[in-house]
């Protein structure tokens, strides 16, 4: 009879699987910008961005306000690797003048409580951390700020709602100041919900813990949910808890066709009709009147009682949720039953005690299974947030109808496990969850402080000015000129090289030509073809060949025999062996040039280094080895730096390309500069193409006062300490090794990975640039930078994935910025060299540094905008300067000499 009269109490897997639908399309409301202000589930954020990691500690005090108590806690926590931590608390009536008159009375009653607590504990002298608890809902902006919403359970005190109770208590705690010793003080960090205490206390018991929940006499759950999901707060990174004041889901009716007409009596006669609808369904606030408004409408109907109702059954409030527990206790519930109505005055038959008991049944089950719903709706949430299979999680429970409803929590589990099958939740029952959490919450936030500041102290030095990038750019605008004069030109760090390349394409280019490119790991041999006239067109085939270490670090001898050999392969796999093509030869480390076809190697770099070959003319060294092999012949007409070679293709498309930058492993910048300026050359007439060299900018310390203590590990740690000071602040090749010793560095603060340095950040190299672009995408999550910290084997957590993601922003930033200077100084040289108030120019640039990384371009060219605003800068993308342009150079060359010889 019960089971069909409550039969719309009891809810099906397939119901419940709705309403866990419904609460997740709730939650995405809630979260949205433009959906939130008509959301029901409020979706507040707590402003708490991290969990308890172990390493808090320090003496903290907590003030509860929301229950039928008030309470000042002490809390001691100990860094003493057993994550131990030592509660002593007081607890206060909270008298109903104080819970129902005006907000002054109620914040001097708080701060006299604090007060009277910290002399019995003999803290007055003490500044102490104080975290606020404060169950109602409130709208926070930062962790220590918070403005009412609503009053919720029994409190309603005047004046205020719609203002900020933190700033109310501080307030109170002023008025009092006097009262203290000078040095004693308290500081109110932070204010915390209830649910967000709970989560907090089991969190640092379990570092699983990511979701909180409250059972009792309110309900509510909070969880860690992504930054990039919540509208509501500026920033993408990291994780925050979220408030969903869940107990208003349902308030705009999507709950309607599951509420009885006892749920609907029950909100008619409550404080706050057609609110927190969820919450009467659920709570054990409300449970007991449930029952009652049940047993009397059947005893009305002759169900029960033989239909007698008696004055207890009349009477609101009358049957409680202790009774309810009672009723339903496993072995003495018949027996307690009957007493409990015994009392009420109802003469209860053995028939009805069993039908009541079954009614409670009902009732609390149906809680236990919304309340199921809901929470799987938020531990699916947080798996799909994690992109995971399946999930190890733990949810932190407080509440008295939790912990003291005989049946409560085994059915809570049962249903949780049956919804969300692939999740592996642990429950943990929460100890002063809302007086020791506010105390974790502070000590978190105590924590985090202190490590801002640490980590702001490391990366402090890579903020630029405006007026240093200024003085960077000046400096290299003096080193630019050392290297052209004929005086300074040998003891200059840049060394503004001559390039014997005297003009840019002019489309009347033909023929073929072999190009050879080498200048990094990989060598490459092509065939480009180029066509001139209407159909003016550029093909190519080429092939790479590897270059083994001990050929990079053999004798000069072995690496240009094996240079030959995979010419050798090319020209058979091409079937060209015959032909006496004309060949440029990119050859991309610094060379002096006394013409077009003769290189004298200045020096290795890149991690070459093979014997006997600096000093040397590398096309000699090139011809030798052809000769040694005997199998063909080539006509070597020009050799090339890849920079060159990066500027000539863009100038094949754009005749207004002078300049070509390299932002990749290294770092350089070459641009037509007027013969009569370059006084290493004979002759006034025309242009000649320079490259500067520019990594070595800096190698006589005009920059040091920028270098910080990481690029000097940097540069000791290097092939070439000393050398190339401002590539190795710029470019692709050292970057990652930056941000290896800043980790280095803050591992040892105890800012990263729990202060363990593991066997794979001690590598040198292991931060490779390529990984610096993954993690600062700005599509990547910060799961997704934790799997990339994984494979290099750092095992992260999400607040360590923020600090190095920072730390990747920082150093390629300062990269960016400063090659914006250096390359600021050369187009404002330009202009000047042209005598023009404002020059349109165009840089052709290629590196993977500048192609591959999220936010070096953009930064490079604010930079030269900003440093050079008279300058009209384009910057182009080279196709293959190195393969490319070493034919065009050749065929250039090729042209000018023909025109030469008529």
């Amino acid at each position: 009879q019960v089971d069909r009269y409550l039969y719309h109490m009891r809810l099906s897997d397939d119901v419940l699987l709705d309403v866990m639908a419904r609460f997740q399309a709730e939650m995405v409301k809630g979260l949205g910008r433009d959906t939130n202000p008509t959301a029901t589930v409020k979706m507040l954020p707590s402003f708490v961005r991290s969990l308890p990691d172990g390493s808090e500690k320090g003496d903290f005090l907590a003030v509860d306000l929301g229950g039928s108590q008030f309470r000042a806690h002490q809390v001691k926590v100990f860094d003493d690797g057993k994550q131990s931590s030592q509660l002593e608390s007081k607890f206060y009536p909270t008298p109903k003048e104080v819970i129902q008159g005006n907000g002054a009375e109620l914040f001097d009653y708080v701060a006299d409580c604090l007060l009277d607590f910290m002399e019995t504990k003999n803290l007055k002298h003490k500044k102490l951390p104080l975290g606020f608890t404060f169950s109602f809902p409130c709208k926070q902006t930062k962790l220590e700020e918070g403005v009412l919403l609503a009053w919720t359970k029994h409190f309603k005190v005047r004046g205020v709602q719609d203002t900020d109770v933190v700033s109310s208590l501080r307030k109170a705690l002023q008025k009092h100041k006097a009262s203290f010793v000078p040095a004693g003080d308290v500081d109110v960090l932070a204010l915390v919900n209830d649910t967000v205490g709970t989560m907090m206390t089991c969190g640092y018991d379990d570092q699983r813990c990511e979701v909180g929940l409250i059972i009792g006499t309110g309900t509510n759950a909070c969880y860690m949910e992504e930054m990039r999901h919540i509208d509501l707060v500026e920033g993408d990174e990291g994780r925050m808890c979220i408030n969903t004041e869940w107990g208003a889901f349902g308030d705009d009716g999507a709950l309607d066709d599951l509420r009885t007409e006892f749920d609907r009596e029950l909100d008619l006669g409550s404080l706050n009709p057609g609110k927190q609808l969820f919450e009467k369904m659920i709570s054990s606030l409300y449970l007991g009147e449930l029952v009652r408004l049940i047993l009397l409408k059947m005893t009305k109907e002759g169900l029960l009682f033989n239909g007698k109702v008696s004055t207890a059954l009349l009477t609101k409030g009358k049957i409680e949720m202790k009774h309810v527990s009672a009723m339903e206790k496993y072995k003495e519930g018949l027996s307690n039953t009957k007493e409990i109505l015994t009392e009420l005055n109802l003469f209860p038959s053995e028939e009805d005690c069993i039908a009541v008991q079954h009614v409670c049944t009902i009732v609390s089950f149906r809680s236990a299974n919304l309340c199921a719903a809901a929470l799987a709706a938020i531990l699916t949430r947080l798996r799909e947030n994690k992109k995971l299979l399946r999930m190890r999680t733990t949810v932190g429970i407080d509440g008295g109808l939790y912990k003291t409803h005989p049946q409560y929590a085994k059915r809570l589990h049962k249903v949780v496990r049956r919804l969300v099958p692939n999740c592996d939740v642990r429950f943990l029952l929460s100890v002063s969850g809302s007086g020791k959490g506010a105390a974790m919450v502070t000590a978190v936030a105590y924590r985090l402080a202190a490590q801002r500041k640490q980590i702001d102290a490391a990366l402090a030095p890579f903020l630029l000015s405006l007026e240093t990038l200024r003085e960077v750019k000046n400096k290299m605008r003096t080193e630019l000129e050392y290297g052209l004069k004929r005086e300074t030109q040998a003891s200059a760090t840049v060394k503004m090289l001559p390039t014997y390349v005297c003009g840019t394409p002019d489309g009347t280019e033909k023929g073929k030509f072999l190009a050879l490119d080498l200048g990094g790991t990989n060598f490459r041999v092509l065939l480009v073809k180029i066509r001139s006239g209407r159909r003016r067109s550029v093909r190519m085939y080429n092939k790479i060949f590897a270059i083994p270490l001990e050929i990079m670090q053999g004798t000069g001898e072995e690496l240009f025999d094996h240079i030959v050999q995979c010419i050798a392969d090319f020209l058979e796999y091409m079937g060209i062996k015959g032909a006496r093509l004309p060949l440029g030869f990119t050859f991309s480390f610094p060379c002096r040039q006394a013409s077009i076809d003769k290189g004298t190697l200045v020096g290795w770099t890149k991690g070459f280094k093979a014997t006997d070959c600096v000093g040397e003319d590398v096309v000699d060294m090139l011809r030798e080895a052809i000769r040694r092999r005997n199998e063909f012949d080539l006509d070597i007409v020009a050799v090339v730096n890849d920079t060159v070679g990066t500027m000539m293709t863009c100038g094949y498309e754009d005749p207004n390309c002078e300049i070509g930058l390299i932002a990749g492993t290294g770092s350089n910048v070459c641009y037509m500069e007027d013969m009569k300026n370059i006084e290493i050359v004979e002759g006034n007439e025309g242009k000649m193409c320079i490259n500067t060299e520019w990594g070595g900018f800096g190698d006589n310390g005009c920059i040091d006062n920028i270098r910080t203590k990481y690029d000097k590990e940097v540069d000791e740690g290097s092939l070439n300490p000393g050398k190339q000071r401002y590539e190795k602040m710029t470019s692709g090749m050292y970057l990652g090794e930056i941000v290896r010793q800043i980790l280095i560095d803050l591992t040892k603060q105890g800012l990263l990975f729990r202060g363990q340095i593991s066997e794979s950040l001690r590598k040198r190299g292991i931060f490779e640039t390529k990984f610096l672009s993954q993690i600062e995408s700005d599509r990547l999550a910060l799961l997704q930078v934790r799997r990339i910290l994984q494979q290099l084997g750092l095992d992260s957590t999400c607040e360590d994935s923020i600090i190095v993601k920072e730390v990747c922003g920082a150093v390629s930033k300062r990269a960016a910025q400063l090659c914006g200077a250096g390359l600021a100084a050369i187009v404002e040289k330009k202009r000047e060299n042209r005598g023009v108030e404002h020059l349109q120019i165009t840089v052709g640039v290629d590196g993977t540094l500048y192609k591959l990384h999220p936010h070096f371009s953009r930064v490079l060219q604010e930079t030269v905008k900003e440093l050079a605003p008279q300058c009209d800068v384009t910057f182009m993308l080279s196709e293959d300067g190195s393969g490319k342009g070493a034919a065009l150079i050749t065929a250039v060359a090729k042209r000018l000499h023909n025109v030469g010889q008529k």
